[in-house]
């Protein structure tokens, strides 16, 4: 109709399209319907007008669907894709069950008389395979069954207010069917699908290699667009270096692309730059990077406050950004910072990340994506072996729940499954049990003249005791357990006990003498850093010696503060 060279030239301006069909319609149904926003009408113009949309259009239980989700996110119009997507979902069951039941609406389809009409028409519509059991879109079939529970608790709402008994008990009892029967017919079965479906799937992690000439490339093009840029205000210098500082961000921080393309111009000049200036006991090195970086907070994933790290040259990009965006035509009413010139909308960080990844001459550009790049995080994580508590600082700052991000993003299990837990299988086949006390995983490594058994005490009357708690926590933590919780009690090799001298014990006194007060285990690091040091003291003590040493001192010092 916008284009239609017949249409009446009189015609209002602000009732022109799809949106005039839309407003025509909503009036003939205004009589059921209730109050439909207009901003939903609106809203539901941009759908594609193919037969979904039509039967979106023409149902009441989908356009009260639609008008209760616009309720709650039509305020972000960042959702209201997730909004259309939703009633397109039901719109496609809709058609299935007519193909049955042609005058099926969405409110016969929440009363128990057709509950098994529509478990049929879901297994259609998410694509179920009778032979195999498994479904070819298994994410579908969960999605329509939490939209149809939700359908049915509008209609629910709908029977209170007009006082429906009849409508009211039909909804209460499919919310009865589909907490009882829901999960045997479809839930069940599409978990299971997914679940096996992700059987032996490779692991697509960034290539170090990868990331380095992308983070060189997105440099390199960054010291001619910002001068660009500079020098002439026009859009397409804006664009470029738009594109380039949000990869950059993205890249840099592991953010998800959604956050930082949505990051508003509100949120970077309202920054909060105290934690530059507090004296919280830092090191210095850590002070030099309070000062290097600005920080951003930003909304996340389920509201959640989460934050950028901006590098000076960053900084300066965005600065230049914003002192440009009237002259490169941004629109005031904008508040994107990565705002689109002549639109109201923001660059797609997906789209940048992706274009640049391609570009930068990559083994795997592929693997350069955003959840690819945070899970590289997470892997690291497992690397350095963080402390809990530094575990939490990481989820916070990626915004995961902390369960979250040991169960997803954890990654690669199988990587750590070969190169670590093998070598604990690995020591238990050969029989050396006694070997593992006191160690842990990265502690495992086959070293010819690591001699476990010289864990010496010189509070002998004890040692038998060490032994047994020794194999029980390492038998128990490590997997090498009995059926049964009770100590797996091992008969001690033969070995002769090399004594420790007066000049060993005070060299490692020296350096663990807080250790042993505190009751910290040493590191092997630390270990290593002693045994250098104190040489040639320490020459006939390895590193597991001297670990042992510490850990029985602090275990003696420990009972005899008990007593």
């Amino acid at each position: 109709m916008r284009r239609c060279f017949l249409k009446s030239q009189k015609e209002d301006e602000d009732q022109k399209g799809r949106l005039r069909v839309l407003t025509i319609a909503a009036l003939g149904k205004s009589s059921v319907s209730g109050v439909i926003e207009e901003g939903m009408l609106k809203m539901l113009s941009h759908m594609n007008d193919d037969n979904i949309a039509r039967v979106v259009r023409n149902d009441f239980g989908l356009l009260q669907f639609a008008n209760s989700l616009y309720n709650k996110h039509g305020q972000d119009k960042s959702k209201h894709e997730y909004i259309r997507q939703k009633i397109r979902e039901l719109g496609r069951f809709l058609i299935t069950l007519r193909k049955t039941r042609p005058d099926m609406s969405l409110e016969d389809a929440v009363k128990p008389i057709h509950f098994m009409d529509v478990i049929k028409a879901v297994k259609e519509t998410a694509g179920f395979n009778k032979d195999q059991h498994t479904y070819r879109t298994p994410s579908l079939a969960l999605k329509i069954g939490h939209s149809l529970l939700k359908v049915g608790e509008i209609f629910h709402c709908h029977a209170l207010m007009t006082e429906d008994t009849e409508l009211a008990q039909c909804t209460k009892a499919f919310r009865k069917l589909y907490q009882t029967k829901w999960a045997e017919y479809i839930s069940h079965t599409a978990l299971c699908t997914i679940s096996e479906s992700k059987y032996n799937k490779p692991t697509k992690l960034p290539l170090t290699e990868d990331i380095q000439a992308l983070t060189k490339h997105l440099q390199q093009h960054t010291e001619s667009a910002f001068p660009a840029l500079k020098k002439e205000a026009s859009e397409q210098n804006y664009h470029h270096l738009a594109r380039l500082t949000l990869t950059q961000i993205i890249l840099f921080n592991r953010r998800r692309v959604g956050e930082v393309s949505k990051m508003t111009l509100k949120n970077f000049l309202e920054k909060d730059d105290s934690y530059a200036h507090q004296e919280l006991g830092l090191s210095a090195y850590e002070k030099s990077l309070c000062n290097h970086f600005t920080r951003v907070e930003l909304k996340g994933k389920r509201e959640r406050r989460v934050a950028v790290l901006l590098t000076p040259e960053t900084k300066k990009a965005l600065d230049l950004l914003i002192e440009n965006r009237k002259e490169c035509g941004v629109l005031d009413e904008n508040q994107y910072l990565f705002a689109r010139p002549r639109c109201m909308t923001h660059y797609r960080g997906h789209d940048c990340l992706k274009k640049f990844a391609s570009e930068c001459g990559a083994r795997k550009p592929e693997y350069l994506r955003s959840t690819q790049l945070r899970k590289q995080v997470a892997t690291t994580s497992q690397i350095l072996n963080l402390k809990n508590n530094e575990m939490d600082q990481l989820a916070d700052f990626l915004g995961h729940d902390i369960r979250v991000h040991r169960e997803y993003y954890r990654l690669p299990e199988a990587t750590v499954q070969v190169a670590k837990i093998s070598k604990l299988l690995l020591a238990l086949e050969s029989g050396k049990l006694l070997e593992l006390r006191g160690k842990g995983l990265d502690d495992l490594e086959d070293d010819g003249d690591d001699d476990s058994d010289d864990d010496d005490d010189d509070d002998s009357n004890n040692e038998h005791d060490h032994d047994l708690e020794d194999n029980f926590g390492a038998t128990r933590s490590l997997g090498a357990a009995s059926e049964s919780n009770e100590p797996v009690r091992v008969t001690k090799k033969a070995y002769v006990k090399k004594a420790w001298t007066a000049a060993e014990v005070t060299a490692v006194m020296k350096h663990f003498k807080h250790h042993i007060k505190r009751g910290h285990l040493a590191t092997k690091s630390e270990c290593e850093a002693c045994r250098k040091a104190e040489q040639p003291i320490l020459k006939r003590r390895t590193i597991q010696n001297i670990r042992d040493f510490v850990r029985n001192k602090g275990m003696a010092m420990k009972r005899k503060t008990a007593h």
